[in-house]
């Protein structure tokens, strides 16, 4: 099974990453890296690392200078190249699935690119409405809105745009019981604090309604919906924004999350971690979990398996 890989801004540590795990990586699938060839071989030098006789590539973007730790126009261009690449290979099915390594939204604003991230860019590029869910065996948070300024969020909290999200949730998903969290502190308070929770009330019911059983529990208070005796109740976690599930599972599973796109029309996984400008092409090896972990399952869904089951 051939597997597309987009390695991300050069100038942080995807690079690091995909050569270090290849040897790992080449025993589940055929990985195809989407990156410059001088490039390749100029990151490799940086990082004292030889590439495999066997790390195939598909060629794509222009040669710049790398300069780890420093956002850029050139790195941020470098990795949308990358990315739009292994969605072509995808789309013509040379391959199977894509796996992305992460990119910094700072560049790719500098080089003018109108998306906030692979997700939106999915979006976009296939006309789908892609699902961003994050997570690992232990714990699974599903984002109802995504990388959009925390004022914004509170428009897009409507009965009638949440209950459909929530059966597409189910409908890829395939799972009973999933808990959905409040917006606000204490989950409203029934009104006191806020009414956004009745339009996440009226689109649970809804939504239950329609699946004619109790499948979306909710809203739940958010600050103790992550507690241990929550998580023996739940594992998947419909989440209003971005934060709201992020800070919570990074700080109980870091290292072993990955990041799934739901409803893409393309099998995508990612890696759950950011560039680590601050860690880039030094001493010091990064941890290659999450990578390896996003590989595991792009290969799984591309075999029909059941999703996220590492």
């Amino acid at each position: 099974m051939k597997i597309a890989i987009s390695v991300g801004d050069l100038n942080g540590i995807g690079l690091e990453i995909a050569l270090r795990s290849h040897e790992e990586v080449k025993k589940m699938c055929k990985p195809i890296y989407c990156i410059n060839e001088n490039m390749l071989g100029w990151g490799s030098a940086l990082l004292d690392l030889e590439v495999p006789t066997d790390f195939e590539i598909r060629d794509c973007g222009k040669i710049f200078e790398i300069n780890p730790g420093i956002c850029s126009a050139e790195a941020g261009e470098s990795s949308y190249d990358s990315f739009i690449t292994a969605i072509a290979l995808a789309k013509s099915n040379e391959v199977s699935a894509i796996v992305t390594l992460p990119i910094n939204k700072e560049s790719w604003s500098i080089a003018g690119l109108e998306y906030k991230g692979h997700t939106d860019a999915l979006c976009d590029l296939l006309g789908c409405e892609a699902i961003m869910m994050l997570g690992c065996e232990e714990m699974f948070t599903v984002l109802y809105t995504h990388h959009i300024p925390l004022r914004d969020v509170y428009h897009e909290i409507k009965s009638k745009k949440l209950k459909p999200f929530l059966l597409k949730v189910y409908e890829e998903l395939g799972e009973d019981n999933i808990a959905v969290l409040g917006f606000n502190p204490h989950a409203g308070d029934n009104g006191v604090i806020g009414d956004e929770e009745e339009e996440i009330r009226k689109a649970i019911a809804k939504a239950n309604t329609f699946l004619e059983r109790e499948v979306f529990i909710g809203p739940l208070v958010p600050d103790i919906a992550f507690s241990k005796e929550s998580r023996k109740n739940f594992k998947y976690f419909v989440c209003m924004y971005h934060d709201q599930g992020l800070i919570p599972l990074k700080a109980l599973y870091f290292d072993e999350s990955i990041n799934v796109s739901l409803n893409a029309g393309v099998i995508r996984t990612s890696v759950d971690h950011g560039t680590a400008f601050d860690i880039a092409y030094k001493e010091g090896n990064p941890s290659t979990l999450s990578y390896i972990n996003a590989v595991k399952e792009a290969v799984k869904l591309a075999s029909g398996k059941k999703l996220l089951t590492f």
